[in-house]
Formats: C-alpha cells, sequence, structure tokens
C-alpha cells in the first residue's frame, strides 16, 4: 500500500513538473514556410480575418495563405519595402517603399497598385489611424512623418519629429505614438490636430526599435538594445517596468486575450511576456538567428517571424561601417509559432 502511495505522489509531482514547464513554455516552433528569392526583409502584417500574412522582401511584398502556408501572390515593381497597413475596411493596403521615397497603395482583392503618394525620405514605420481615416509613414531619414488622407490619397500634413523615426502605434481614440530611436524616446501625436504633444524619454531603453500596444489597459511595449523592454503607460509616458527579452530586437507583438507581449530577437529568441503587472517573462523560445521582425495572428493565436540563412559577413567600410551577413538566396522563410 505505501509503495502504491508513493508511485501517485511521484506521479502527481511529475505531472506537477510538466504542467509547470508548459505553463513557462506555452509556444513552439510548428512549422516552416518556404518563400526562396533573394533580398532582405523588415516588418510583417497578419490580416486573421482574410486569413494572409504580409511580408515584404525587398522590392516586393509577400502575400501568404495562412492556412496553407503558401505564397497566394505579391505587390511587385517597388524599390525597398519597409511595413505594410491595412485601413479598417477590408478594401486597401499601403506599403512604405522606402527606396522610393513613396507609401503605395494596393486593392487587398486583386493585389494591384492603385496610387503611390510621395512622402518623406525612406518611409519606413507605417499605421493606419481609424478615428481620422489617415495613414501615417514615418520617414526615416528625413525624420518627420508623413500624414495621408486615405479618401482623398494625398498628403495632409508633414510633421517634424525630434529623431529617426522607428515602428509606430495608433490608440485607436486619435493618437499615434512612435519610438524615436536615437533619442531613447516616445513621441505621441494627436491625430485630429496633426500634431507632436509629447516627448516622452524611456529611461533604462536604448535605442527602441518595435513597438507594441495595449489599448485596453493603454500600455506601450517597446523594445530596446540592451536586452529590455520598455512597459510604458501610454496616458502619462512613464516606464512602468524594463523586463528582460533577447538581444537585438526590431519588433513587438501583442495578445489582447491572453494579455501576452512578444519581442522577436535577432539573436534567434523570440521572448514571451506576462504583460499584466510584475511583467514576469514566460519563455525565451530558439528561432533562428536574424529572425528579428514579427507579426501576432490573433485569429490563430500565432507568431510569425522571418529570417533567411546567412553568409559571410562583409568587411566594415567607411560607407557601410556596420554590414549585415550576406543572404544565401532561395534560403528566406517564414517560421510559424504556436501551441501544440
Amino acid at each position: 500500500m505505501r509503495s502504491n502511495v508513493l508511485c501517485s505522489l511521484a506521479a502527481l509531482a511529475v505531472c506537477t513538473l510538466a504542467a509547470g514547464a508548459f505553463a513557462q513554455q506555452p509556444y513552439q516552433v510548428v512549422d516552416h514556410w518556404q518563400v526562396g528569392g533573394v533580398g532582405g526583409w523588415d516588418y510583417l502584417l497578419a490580416d486573421p480575418g482574410a486569413h494572409r500574412l504580409y511580408v515584404t522582401h525587398g522590392p516586393r511584398v509577400e502575400v501568404m495563405d495562412t492556412d496553407t502556408g503558401k505564397v497566394v501572390g505579391a505587390i511587385t515593381g517597388l524599390k525597398g519595402t519597409h511595413g505594410i497597413a491595412l485601413d479598417d475596411k477590408g478594401e486597401f493596403g499601403y506599403i512604405s517603399d522606402g527606396g522610393a521615397n513613396a507609401v503605395v497603395v494596393f486593392d487587398r482583392k486583386t493585389l494591384a497598385t492603385v496610387a503611390s503618394i510621395p512622402a518623406g525620405t525612406n518611409p519606413d514605420g507605417i499605421t493606419y489611424e481609424p478615428t481620422t481615416k489617415t495613414v501615417w509613414a514615418f520617414n526615416g531619414r528625413s525624420q518627420n512623418v508623413t500624414v495621408i488622407d486615405t479618401a482623398r490619397r494625398s498628403v495632409v500634413a508633414t510633421i517634424a519629429l525630434p529623431g529617426k523615426p522607428e515602428f509606430p502605434q495608433a490608440d485607436g481614440k486619435g493618437h499615434v505614438f512612435d519610438n524615436i530611436e536615437d533619442k531613447n524616446t516616445i513621441v505621441r501625436l494627436d491625430a485630429s490636430s496633426k500634431t507632436l504633444t509629447d516627448t516622452w524619454m524611456l529611461d533604462g531603453c536604448d535605442s527602441p526599435s518595435g513597438m507594441a500596444i495595449d489599448r485596453v489597459h493603454g500600455r506601450l511595449f517597446s523594445v530596446c538594445g540592451g536586452k529590455k523592454m520598455a512597459v510604458v503607460d501610454a496616458g502619462t509616458g512613464k516606464v512602468i517596468s524594463l523586463p528582460e527579452i533577447g538581444d537585438g530586437p526590431d519588433a513587438a507583438g501583442y495578445d489582447d486575450k491572453r494579455e501576452l507581449a512578444f519581442s522577436s530577437n535577432g539573436e534567434g529568441t523570440l521572448t514571451v511576456v506576462d504583460a499584466k503587472p510584475g511583467y514576469k517573462v514566460l519563455e525565451q523560445l530558439p528561432t533562428m538567428k536574424g529572425a528579428r521582425t514579427m507579426a501576432y495572428d490573433s485569429g490563430k493565436d500565432r507568431v510569425y517571424v522571418v529570417t533567411a540563412e546567412q553568409g559571410p559577413r562583409p568587411e566594415p567600410s567607411p560607407a557601410n561601417p556596420r554590414p549585415r551577413p550576406a543572404i544565401v538566396p532561395d534560403t528566406f522563410q517564414v517560421i510559424v509559432i504556436g501551441r501544440k
């Protein structure tokens, strides 16, 4: 009898440990979708309702079916893509074509380009602001933001910024936030008046790049150098917490159903943070070197990161002091992360 009790206790302990381990590692790599081709990449964006994933890939945007993992089309004829924004009617998408200094408008049903709107120099991060029906393209080299009226497809404002902008987020209440990478700050802009209203220092955060938002609780998640994620009160600009993430982040995501924040890190990890007070790191999931950008798909509870196999890094030069490694052709891929 005693031995049976001990066995039962041992089994219970094993189950408890296993449950604890699963709780600490909610996500796993579940698939690899091969895209191929050549060229670099930047941001990607999931459209859960349409079961699509948009991936910037050099001079094109790949469009993938998230049910099958297959490329179903592409927006081509571009010069150097960075980001994608989608309107709230399911009709049009907007691409920041940094190489052309333009925002390209495409039809989401046919993927045909319908307009090209001049922006500032090297538009990078981009977002759709729903209360004013405007698109905001943040120009990395001219250090300003181009505001586009989506109905008229014309520029209605150009707003100067205090430094080099990175990724933006709109809160759905008429505010747009953006990381200023070289100043370690966040700016808040008013969509109605089209003015910059606040600049907040990110104490403890160096070179903020990617940003995610919790619209319900008013929290921003900026990923930074030095392996930190700055959790920021979107009302006051106060840094609430600095959980530790992986090295080399460039994008962030947020799951509002489970209250989780994500950081995709160029070292080859995905950091999962409990976005409730305490901001505990739940997981550092190995992915693949170079997988620094991501998209969260709320419909499937999946994270997508992209990367390619890398060759040798070129020698630094005065024109390119920090060269990136060469990309091995036809190895570009989407890594699918989910719950098994």
